[in-house]
């Protein structure tokens, strides 16, 4: 795999029909960057972005998509492929996602909690899924990070890469949204002892951080998602890409 392996993702989180941020995945600290998602999702397209990463941060409190409209306008408004994460709990919310256009779908809590579903999902979807595996100290964490659970996010990871799974992200909670760098060394961990493509997530604040990430290609490092320090400024994204792409 050469450095054309390691993709950014540009994030855009949506509550209430709005891209907004929260700080570790508190909602009662939400920052709204823009009202309009979809104008959002057409600026990183402009800027070079090849895949955006969508979050429904209504539909993962909710445990079902609660903002499928503006995501279908966004998949049907962008030529890049786009992945979508929120709530997603059974077969017909990952087909109506799909058949709305968007090319991946990240299946976080349920991956812990209903593996039944999960499974299923793999065995008929595969490559259009990705696992969320969220971890606080190494241990799972579920339901919009309100819970931690007694399960070890690398042996989640092996369980299900043996199940189908091509694609990881994972997500250090204790960085997320406090701009002090990634865990590198978990997330190769993780690629190493699952096998698969793993993108990061949380945590990056500067372009360093996608330089420190995208030396890991080889090691199964698939990408990295990049959220509040592209609001912020603190990174480029025309910039980011022509570095690492």
């Amino acid at each position: 795999m050469g450095m054309s392996s390691f993709i950014i993702y540009p994030a855009i989180d949506i509550r209430g029909g709005k891209c907004v941020r929260l700080v570790q995945g508190d909602y009662n600290q939400e920052t709204v960057y823009n009202d309009n998602p979809l104008e959002v999702a057409k600026s990183w397209e402009e800027q070079g972005g090849t895949f955006i990463h969508l979050v429904d941060l209504d539909g993962a409190k909710a445990g079902q998509p609660v903002n499928d409209d503006i995501i279908g306008k966004i998949a049907s408004s962008v030529q890049v492929p786009v992945q979508v994460g929120g709530g997603l709990r059974t077969l017909a919310d990952v087909e109506r996602l799909l058949s709305l256009g968007v090319s991946r779908v990240i299946i976080g809590t349920a991956a812990i909690e209903d593996r039944v579903f999960t499974e299923e999902v793999l065995g008929k979807y595969g490559d259009k899924v990705a696992i969320g595996i969220d971890a606080r100290n190494g241990y799972v964490a579920t339901r919009g990070w309100l819970e931690t659970s007694e399960v070890q996010a690398e042996v989640l990871a092996k369980e299900l890469a043996a199940k189908g799974a091509e694609t990881f992200i994972f997500t250090d909670i204790s960085r997320d949204g406090m701009m002090q760098g990634p865990n590198v060394e978990a997330i190769v961990s993780l690629a190493k002892a699952s096998g698969r493509s793993v993108i990061a997530s949380g945590g990056v604040t500067k372009l360093d951080d996608l330089l420190a990430l995208s030396a890991h290609s080889g090691d199964g490092v698939g990408g990295a998602i990049v959220g509040k320090a592209l609001y912020t400024g603190n990174i480029d994204l025309k910039e980011a890409i022509t570095r690492i792409q």
